[in-house]
C-alpha cells in the first residue's frame, strides 16, 4: 500500500504567482484577487477535493532587481499589486470545516509581539486551522520599505529568527495556562491572573516585557513551515519546522535534503516523522496524456519570458538584463535566496546563461511542470512519496481555477482508488490532521518555554 499523499494550493493573494504570465490566458480568473468570493469558492472547491490547506506565499517588496527597477515585474503582474494573505484566510475558513490554511509572514519585518497576536486570533477564528511559514525574506526592496539599507546577510537573518523563535514560542506557550479562562460569570471572574504571566525576554535583537494578550487557542503555537533548503536552513527546519517546503530539483537531491533535514531533527530528539515535507510542483492534468499535452502547449502560448526573467533574477539575486542570451552568468555570492541558486546549478550546470534559464521556463518559472493523465501523474507522485520520502505536494496554479478543478476531478479519485490519498478528512486542529496531536509535542524545541519555564533563557 503506498503511502499517502497530501496536497496544498500553492498561491498568493496577487494576479500573477509562479507560473508568469499565464493570467493572461482568456479562462484564467486570477485578476477577480481582490474579490471575496473568489476566495470563498476556491476554498470550497479545495476542500471537496480533500485538499490539506493552502499555502499562501507573500512578499513585502517588488522585484527590481532585473533591469535595476521594478518596470517588468509592473508589467507583468509578477508578484505585484500583492494584498495581504491573513486577511482573506478567516473568510474562508468561514465557509468550510477542514481546510488548513499555511501563510507566508516575514519575521524580518514583524514585530513579535503584534504578530503573535495576530497569529493566535488566526488560530482562534479558524478553529486551530492556521499554519505560519516562517521566511526571513530576501528582497532588498523589502528592507528599504521600512527604513533598512538593505536586508541581512544570509547566515544573520537565520540567527535572528532563532531569537524571534523563542519570544514567539514563550508567548504562545508560556504566558498563559490552559485552564487560566475560568469563565466564572457567578464570581465576576473571566481570567484567573494567578495563571497568566509576563513574558521577560532580552536578547540581541528584541526586548519584552509583557503577557501575550489571546487567551491559548487551540492549536497555541501554529503549525510551522519552513521553506529554506541551505546548509544553514535546513537547520533552522530541523530545530522548528513541522513542515518542510522544497523547490522541484532532481529526485535524488530532493532525497538528500529530505534525509539531512529528519537526520538532523533527530539528532535533536525529535522523531523522523516530525517533520513533513511538501514539494513545489505543478500539475497539468488531462483525462488522457495527448489532452494534458494539447492543454500544455496552449498554456504555453501565454507564458511571458520577460516576467519569468523578473521573477527569477529577484530569487536569485542576478540581473540576467546584464548579460547577452549566451553570455556566461556570474551567480556571485547571492545574499537572496541561496537554495534556489543552488539548485539551479544543479540544473543547468555550473555555467549558465540566460538562454539556458528560459530554455527551463516553458510556462513562464523555473519549474517545469508535469503533464499527462490523471494515471501518469499519480504514478509520477507515487514514485516521488516512495523514492524521495516527500509526504505531499504543494501544488502551484497554472489558469485557475481550471488547474484545480482538473486535480479534484480527475487526479484525487486516481489516487484515492490506489490507496495513495484519503477518502474523508480526520477531525480536529490542522496539527491533529498531520501528525495526530493539537498542540507542539514535548521534544520540540517550542515546549522548554511552557508553564513555569516561559522565562527561561
Amino acid at each position: 500500500m503506498p503511502r499517502e499523499i497530501r496536497l496544498n494550493a500553492f498561491d498568493m493573494n496577487c494576479v500573477g504567482h509562479i507560473q508568469q504570465g499565464l493570467w493572461t490566458h482568456p479562462r484564467d480568473q486570477s485578476s477577480r484577487y481582490t474579490e471575496l468570493q473568489y476566495w470563498t469558492d476556491y476554498a470550497k472547491k479545495l476542500e471537496q477535493g480533500l485538499f490539506d490547506g493552502i499555502f499562501f506565499a507573500d512578499v513585502v517588496g517588488v522585484y527590481d532587481v532585473y533591469g535595476g527597477n521594478a518596470d517588468a515585474a509592473l508589467r507583468g503582474a509578477v508578484q505585484v499589486p500583492v494584498n495581504d494573505p491573513t486577511l482573506v484566510i478567516p473568510a474562508m475558513a468561514a465557509v468550510t470545516q477542514h481546510l488548513g490554511f499555511g501563510v507566508t509572514a516575514n519575521l524580518t519585518y514583524e514585530q513579535p509581539f503584534l504578530f503573535a497576536r495576530r497569529m493566535s486570533t488566526l488560530d482562534h477564528l479558524t478553529g486551530g486551522r492556521i499554519g505560519w511559514n516562517i521566511v526571513t525574506g530576501y528582497l532588498d526592496s523589502a528592507a528599504r520599505a521600512i527604513g533598512m539599507d538593505g536586508q541581512n546577510a544570509h547566515d544573520d537573518r537565520y540567527d535572528l529568527a532563532d531569537e524571534y523563535m523563542s519570544l514567539v514560542y514563550k508567548l504562545w506557550e508560556g504566558s498563559w495556562d490552559d485552564d487560566a479562562v475560568v469563565n466564572d460569570r457567578a464570581g465576576g471572574i473571566y481570567a484567573d491572573p494567578a495563571r497568566v504571566r509576563m513574558i521577560h525576554h532580552r536578547g540581541p535583537q528584541y526586548k519584552v516585557d509583557a503577557m501575550h494578550l489571546c487567551a491559548p487557542s487551540p492549536q497555541r503555537t501554529p503549525v510551522l513551515y519552513q521553506a529554506g533548503s541551505s546548509t544553514r536552513g535546513r537547520r533552522f527546519a530541523a530545530t522548528h519546522a513541522e513542515c518542510v517546503f522544497i523547490n522541484g530539483q532532481k529526485m535524488e537531491g530532493v532525497k538528500e535534503i529530505v534525509g539531512d533535514i529528519r537526520r538532523q531533527a533527530m539528532q535533536l530528539g525529535r522523531a523522523a516523522d516530525d517533520v513533513k515535507v511538501f514539494l513545489g510542483a505543478t500539475l497539468i492534468v488531462g483525462r488522457t496524456d495527448s489532452e494534458a499535452r494539447e492543454k500544455f502547449e496552449e498554456y504555453r502560448r501565454y507564458a511571458s519570458s520577460e516576467a519569468a526573467l523578473a521573477h527569477a533574477a529577484a530569487s536569485l539575486g542576478i540581473d540576467f538584463a546584464r548579460y547577452d542570451l549566451d553570455e556566461p552568468i556570474d551567480t556571485g555570492k547571492s545574499q537572496a535566496i541561496v537554495s534556489n541558486v543552488d539548485a539551479m546549478t544543479r540544473s543547468a550546470g555550473p555555467q549558465w546563461t540566460r538562454r539556458k534559464l528560459l530554455e527551463q521556463m516553458v510556462l513562464g518559472s523555473r519549474q517545469a511542470p508535469w503533464v499527462g493523465s490523471a494515471q501518469h501523474l499519480a504514478d509520477t507522485l507515487i514514485e516521488w512519496s516512495e523514492t524521495a520520502g516527500v509526504d505531499g505536494f504543494n501544488l502551484s496554479r497554472t489558469v485557475v481555477p481550471e488547474c484545480f478543478d482538473d486535480v479534484v476531478e480527475l487526479l484525487v479519485p486516481e489516487l484515492q482508488t490506489r490507496g495513495a490519498y484519503k477518502r474523508a478528512y480526520r477531525e480536529g486542529t490542522l496539527r491533529e490532521k498531520l501528525s495526530g496531536g493539537a498542540r507542539l509535542p514535548a521534544s520540540h524545541t517550542a515546549a522548554r518555554y511552557r508553564g513555569a519555564h516561559a522565562n527561561d533563557a
